[in-house]
């Protein structure tokens, strides 16, 4: 092979490379350059009848400034209320957990623990509602966890207080 085809051979092997790693890194970087609106979601009376426990998200890591998360969280006999001061920063695959545990600090808190899984988060910031499961007994939960399925990573904990009324 001359010269000449050799060094166009490399030039379009560098080329298809180059491309899938740029378009693998924009897909990456997608939701932290691009992210989902703010949520603004309400509760309807009938769902605020009895508000089981409530809680606070904490950046369970401060050394790592990409997984953090602040805002209040309320339970619901049938729904979990991330409420609109809420916010995590952006990533892939969010989730967010009932958690029989607390308080839970990092991923390997979770390992082990069976939970229940509410869901996709829907947007990095404001108020979002999720349906608990029928037959969820609340008294066995105590966090509501943001929890990233793609890279099995802690995002956000919050440990729930129970209710007044709900004691």
């Amino acid at each position: 092979m001359s010269r000449f085809w050799r060094g166009i051979a490399i030039f379009a092997i560098g080329g298809v490379l180059g491309t899938v790693f740029g378009v693998a890194l924009g897909f990456f970087f997608f939701p932290y350059v691009f992210p989902p609106p703010a949520a603004t979601e309400q509760l309807a009376k009938a769902e605020r009848s009895q508000l089981i426990a409530s809680g606070t998200f904490i950046h369970a890591n401060p050394s790592d400034p990409v997984h953090y998360g602040n805002g209040h969280v309320s339970v619901y006999e049938s729904t979990v209320f991330l409420e609109p001061d809420f916010e995590v920063g952006p990533g892939p695959a969010y989730h967010v957990y009932l958690v029989p545990k607390a308080p839970i600090r990092s991923s390997s808190d979770l390992k082990d623990v069976t939970f229940v899984d509410l869901g996709g988060l829907r947007s990095f910031k404001g108020s979002q509602r999720y349906t608990i499961p029928p037959g969820t007994d609340l008294k066995n939960y105590q966090s509501v966890v943001i929890w990233c399925e793609r890279f099995g990573v802690l995002i956000s904990p919050a440990d729930l207080t129970k209710a007044m009324a709900a004691m």
